[in-house]
């Protein structure tokens, strides 16, 4: 599969043979949906808590005798039917995290990036050239069409465009080992390096995440 490649100028740079059983592959929603879900799941803080009827600021002397009052008996205020006293059964600090194999979740970037490819939202881009201020890049990338971009580079970002990104909106630069399913399908438009799409070859090479 071939695609042509640009400058961060927007000039032609030639074309960059992509591996079809990354980038070419019929894209599964079920496969995509199970690794995003994976990584939700994983990144929620599940630092919901509530009190207990231990917990609650409430004495806990018997609040009226046990009988001859008319009512129900009572032992303290701090029984749940009561306003401000314990929750029963209530949720406790725990992880949300699930597992799931790494193959589904190659297969899943394998999508990720093949739905991208299919829809004409990738963008091979030949490096970043020497771009050092914010100004320069914000104008480039406008007159690129770039709104909403998810930028991937090879092992290591680029240190001066990493810099001059970091203030513009929209705009997010990951190196190889931190692309994911979550981030990629989010974006209206994945931009990644020649040294991006060959690091992104060789981790998914095996069919599973390195």
């Amino acid at each position: 599969m071939k695609l042509d490649m640009i400058k961060l100028d927007g000039s032609k740079a030639g074309s960059v043979d992509l591996g079809e059983d990354i980038f070419d592959l019929d894209p599964r929603a079920d496969i995509l949906h199970r690794v995003v879900r994976w990584q939700r799941n994983k990144a929620q803080a599940g630092t919901h808590k509530v009190k207990t009827r231990s917990e609650v600021s409430y004495s806990t002397k018997k609040i009226y005798r046990q009988k001859g009052t008319g009512g129900a008996r009572h032992g303290a205020r701090s029984a749940p039917i009561f306003r401000k006293g314990g929750i029963y059964k209530g949720p406790t600090p725990r992880s949300h995290a699930h597992d799931l194999p790494k193959k589904i979740r190659a297969l899943g970037l394998r999508h990720a990036l093949s739905a991208k490819a299919r829809a004409g939202e990738l963008v091979i881009i030949e490096d970043f050239g020497s771009v050092a201020k914010t100004g320069t890049l914000a104008k480039q990338i406008k007159d690129l069409g770039w709104k909403r971009a998810l930028v991937i580079d090879g092992a290591e970002v680029n240190a001066d465009f990493a810099k001059a990104a970091r203030n513009i909106d929209g705009l997010d630069v990951l190196p190889t080992i931190g692309a994911n399913v979550y981030d990629i399908l989010k974006r209206d438009t994945l931009v990644i390096t020649k040294a991006g799409v060959e690091a992104l070859e060789a981790r998914l090479s095996k069919g599973e995440l390195k």
